[in-house]
């Protein structure tokens, strides 16, 4: 009995692929650096209502939304929120946003597309 099991962990082990460290690119998602980068934003504002103990309403005030847009938020929908405006929410809970534009580090081939969040 035991055997069967193993054989059936190892090849559930075999289909397994590694991540690209993207699950958006992972799954197929047209835009994936920008979805990636949209939900690591998310993330922050996130936790920043969380440390703060802001209720979903005492949040909605803070970044001048309704509470259901506050909780679709925190669901993580993240159609009808541009990059733009997650900033706009970071800088209403007090930070401040630093843009940095640099070339890509050129390898053969064509540049792809990178967004990263850093904190």
């Amino acid at each position: 009995m035991k055997r069967g099991k193993s054989l059936k962990k190892k090849k559930l082990m075999r289909m397994a692929e590694p991540s690209s460290g993207n699950v958006f690119a992972d799954l197929g998602f047209p835009n994936a650096e920008e979805l990636l980068a949209k939900a690591e934003l998310v993330q922050r504002i996130s936790n920043q209502i969380d440390e703060r103990k802001l209720t979903q309403a005492q949040a909605a005030a803070v970044l001048g939304i309704d509470q259901p847009k506050v909780s679709a938020l925190l669901r993580g929908k993240l159609d009808g929120f541009s990059t733009d405006r997650l900033f706009r929410f970071l800088n209403a809970l007090g930070n401040e946003i630093e843009v940095v534009i640099r070339p890509f580090a050129r390898k053969t081939g064509t540049p792809k597309t990178r967004i990263v969040v850093v904190a």
